[in-house]
C-alpha cells in the first residue's frame, strides 16, 4: 500500500477576515483534522512547502502586479476584485499554497499521485486578482514540472463549479500546458475565457450527466493530448448545498467522480496531482465531509 503525499501548511486557515466574510479560511485545517480523526491520513503522509519566491511567480506573473501585492499597495480597487484585505498573513499564505501545489505535482511525479490541502487558484490572472485567487498555482505548478524536464506536457482537469478561467489564458502563453474546465454556463465568471477544452453545465445538473461529462472528456484528452502529467481541481462547490454553487451533485456524485479520475490516471500510468478547489458552506463538518471524498477514493486505489 503506497503511503500518499499529502500536502499542507499552517498558514493556509491563518487568514484574519471581517465578521462574516464568505471565504471559508478555516476549512484547510479542520480538513486536515477531519482527515486525522477519521483514520484517512497519518502524520507522517504529509509534506510541508516551503514559501515560493517571487522570483518563481514572476515567470508567470506579471512583475508590477507582484511587486504590488508582496508589498501591499495593490489599489483598493484591485484588492475589493481579489476579495480579501491585504495583511502579511495574506502574502505568507499566498506564497507557501502556490508552492504547496508545485510540490504536490513533484511529489506526484515520484509516486504516482500527491494531493493538496488546498489550491486550484485558477481565477487568478497575469496582472491581477480576481475571486480569492491571488497567484495561479495551477500554471506555475505546471511550468515549473516542464522547466524542471520532469515531464514535457501537463494536463489541467478543473471540476471546480466555476470557469478556470485565467488558467484559460495563462495556459496559452505557456507551451506544453492544456486547459480544461468542466463547469457551470451560469456562474462566475460572468465573462469566460476559451480554455483548450471548455465543457459547459447548465444549471441544476446532476449526477449521471456530470459524472458521464467527466469520464468521457477526460478519456478523449488523455487520448488526444497524453499527458505526462494531470493536475485535478477537485472542486466541491459542484454540491447542491454549496453557497456559491449552481450544479447538484450529491456527496456520493463527489466520490464517484474523483474515483473515476484517479482511477483513469492511475490505469494510465499518468501522475496526477489533485487541489482540493473551491468548496463554500458555514457548516464546518459538512464541507469537510465534501472535501474528504478525494481522499478516501485515494485510498481505495492506493
Amino acid at each position: 500500500m503506497t503511503l500518499i503525499p499529502l500536502v499542507y501548511h499552517a498558514s493556509y486557515s491563518k487568514l484574519a477576515l471581517p465578521p462574516h466574510h464568505r471565504f471559508p479560511t478555516t476549512k484547510y485545517a479542520n480538513l486536515r483534522q477531519y482527515l486525522l480523526e477519521n483514520q484517512l491520513a497519518t502524520p507522517a503522509q504529509f509534506h510541508t512547502p516551503t514559501a515560493m519566491t517571487v522570483q518563481d511567480v514572476m515567470q508567470v506573473h506579471q512583475r508590477e502586479y507582484v511587486e504590488q501585492f508582496i508589498a501591499g499597495t495593490l489599489p483598493t480597487a484591485a484588492l475589493r476584485r481579489i476579495g480579501f484585505p491585504w495583511s502579511e498573513a495574506l502574502v505568507e499564505r499566498t506564497l507557501h499554497s502556490v508552492a504547496g501545489t508545485t510540490l504536490t505535482a513533484s511529489l506526484a511525479i515520484n509516486q504516482g499521485i500527491g494531493l493538496h490541502l488546498t489550491g486550484g487558484y485558477h481565477h487568478a490572472h497575469y496582472d491581477f486578482g480576481s475571486g480569492y485567487c491571488i497567484f495561479n498555482d495551477l500554471i506555475l505548478a505546471a511550468k515549473n514540472a516542464i522547466a524542471s524536464q520532469q515531464v514535457h506536457k501537463v494536463l489541467i482537469f478543473d471540476c471546480d463549479v466555476h470557469q478556470g478561467d485565467d488558467s484559460a489564458t495563462l495556459s496559452q502563453r505557456h507551451q506544453g500546458i492544456i486547459s480544461c474546465s468542466i463547469h457551470c454556463k451560469e456562474n462566475f465568471p460572468s465573462r469566460k475565457q476559451h480554455s483548450h477544452h471548455d465543457i459547459e453545465l447548465t444549471k441544476g445538473s446532476d449526477d449521471n450527466l456530470y459524472l458521464e461529462t467527466v469520464e468521457q472528456t477526460l478519456a478523449l484528452l488523455i487520448r488526444i493530448h497524453q499527458p505526462d502529467l494531470i493536475l485535478y481541481d477537485a472542486g466541491v462547490d459542484i454540491h447542491p448545498n454549496d453557497d456559491l454553487g449552481l450544479l447538484n451533485i450529491s456527496q456520493e456524485g463527489l466520490f464517484r467522480r474523483d474515483l473515476t479520475v484517479l482511477s483513469m490516471a492511475k490505469s494510465e500510468n499518468i501522475p496526477i496531482a489533485a487541489v482540493i478547489g473551491g468548496g463554500y458552506s458555514r457548516d464546518a463538518l459538512q464541507l469537510s465531509q465534501r472535501h474528504s471524498q478525494l481522499f478516501i477514493a485515494a485510498n481505495h486505489l492506493w
